[in-house]
């Protein structure tokens, strides 16, 4: 059997979306649990340079999302990425992932050869669909996750490799 550019992209994203959103869910728990707000944990941070939980989690989400988006050729959700809260974070992984279940594998057949072009202020990165995949969009997905995971260990919060792992497919 092969494997398709779906079954590396569209499930990978959800499981690790719904994992995400279980230990945010543990972030709130524990935020209440030691009776303290939680909007410390979404606003935290490792260093002053670096992104706060809630855009690790709105990156996490927009990578998941574009590249569905572009790997499938149909448009791409648009969040206006206002979340504040835990609970604000998990509904937009929620409308996230809601959208990744709407890909079917036949809009990615082909995808892996599809052209892909991104446009950031200090240039453009072209790619071909597995490039993009393999070279950006998973790095990239994962990168911000952990971070996610990360700064919740930091507020200490328990969680550990099986929450980010979750559940055995």
């Amino acid at each position: 059997m092969a494997i398709s550019m779906y079954d590396f992209s569209i499930p990978v994203m959800i499981r690790g979306l719904s994992n995400m959103s279980a230990i945010l869910a543990k972030g709130a728990a524990h935020a209440e649990a030691k009776k303290f707000d939680s909007l410390a944990l979404a606003q935290s941070r490792l260093i002053l340079d670096m992104y706060p939980l809630t855009r690790q989690v709105q990156i996490a989400c927009d990578t998941a999302k574009g590249a569905a988006g572009r790997l499938a050729a149909i448009e791409i959700p648009k969040h206006e990425d206002t979340e504040t809260t835990l609970a604000q974070l998990e509904a937009r992984i929620k409308k996230t992932v809601d959208f990744l279940k709407t890909v079917t594998p036949a809009q990615l057949q082909g995808a892996e050869t599809r052209s892909v072009e991104l446009k950031f202020p200090d240039g453009v990165m072209k790619f071909t669909g597995l490039t993009y995949l393999t070279g950006f969009v998973l790095p990239n997905f994962y990168f911000h996750a952990s971070m996610v995971y990360a700064l919740l260990r930091k507020g200490g919060v328990d969680v550990g490799k099986d929450d980010f792992l979750g559940p055995t497919p």
